[in-house]
């Protein structure tokens, strides 16, 4: 199955492949590309987008997608990977504000 999000990866898209490879799907192919070809690439390749904005296995609220992927396929029961999605959101949190404080847009994170 091919797995698709935007390039550059930065905290949540780096530990959302190793989840999904681990836990998921362990012949995932992971597709990255500009964040305004996602969706559009996706349906070409038939490929799962994940980390990108309105989408099943994204930001929610106050959940990063590492956590949306935990839920999606009912991961919540092991309490490391659970601990591990609170750490991803917190690094993911505290980049984001680094960002803001150095006066960089932080939008392509959400």
């Amino acid at each position: 199955m091919k797995w698709i999000t935007r390039e550059r990866v930065k905290v949540d898209r780096v530990a959302c492949p190793w989840l999904i490879k681990k836990f998921v799907d362990q012949h995932a192919e992971f597709v990255f590309v500009p964040p305004d070809k996602v969706m559009e690439e996706a349906k070409r390749l038939g490929a799962t987008p994940y980390d990108v904005k309105d989408v099943e296995l994204g930001h929610h609220g106050k959940e990063c997608s590492f956590e949306a992927i935990l839920k999606k396929y009912n991961l919540t029961t092991n309490p490391a990977l659970v601990l591990l999605g609170k750490i991803v959101y917190d690094a993911l949190y505290a980049y984001c504000q680094e960002m803001a404080r150095q006066g960089k847009p932080n939008g392509d994170f959400v």
